[in-house]
């Protein structure tokens, strides 16, 4: 039974933020395995988010509390899990626009392609590419401008590695929207 919920658990993960459109499977189920560890103490908040993922899955897909607890909450909160949570606070609580639609996924997939990882589909996926790339996420080895991380700035006045997720995230958004 912990197995079928951890892939439907996975299977909603991947239909919130890459639909039927697109083939990462490999890539997504990679991100999934890898813990998401954090330097500044405020980004605890984006791992906070991706566990807070488990239950919303679970409401939504009507698993107790109890069964995500049991089966889900076994494991450490994932690289996937913050994006996607990430992805979906973007869009929910920033960026939402009937006008637009949702656009949880194009936020998701901004953050792959800052990561350097947008080519890593399942024909061309390479997993010490993608370990390298995530490594380099993870410890803040990216550039200062944000180049390897999860947000890019074009005109970044501060060292982004220097800098919790979610201001990364509020200035990125500033910056493509011109605000």
């Amino acid at each position: 039974m912990a197995n079928e919920l951890q892939e439907r658990y996975f299977d909603w993960m991947y239909a919130r933020v890459m639909g039927d459109r697109y083939s990462y499977h490999k890539l997504l189920r990679r991100l999934n395995e890898i813990p998401f560890i954090y330097i500044l103490p405020m980004d605890e908040n984006r791992k906070e988010d991706g566990l807070y993922l488990r239950y919303r899955f679970g409401h939504e897909c009507g698993w107790s509390d109890k069964d995500i607890a049991n089966r889900l909450d076994i494991t450490d909160c994932s690289v996937l899990e913050m994006m996607v949570a990430l992805a979906i606070r973007c869009e929910e609580g920033l960026m939402d626009d009937p006008d637009y639609g949702d656009r949880t996924g194009e936020w998701f997939r901004d953050m792959l392609g800052n990561l350097g990882l947008s080519g890593m589909d399942d024909r061309r996926y390479n997993q010490q590419y993608v370990d390298a790339h995530i490594d380099i996420f993870l410890h803040r080895r990216y550039d200062p401008d944000g180049n390897g991380g999860l947000f890019r700035l074009r005109h970044a006045t501060e060292d982004m590695r220097n800098v919790q997720i979610w201001y990364q995230m509020s200035w990125y958004l500033n910056e493509i929207n011109d605000i």
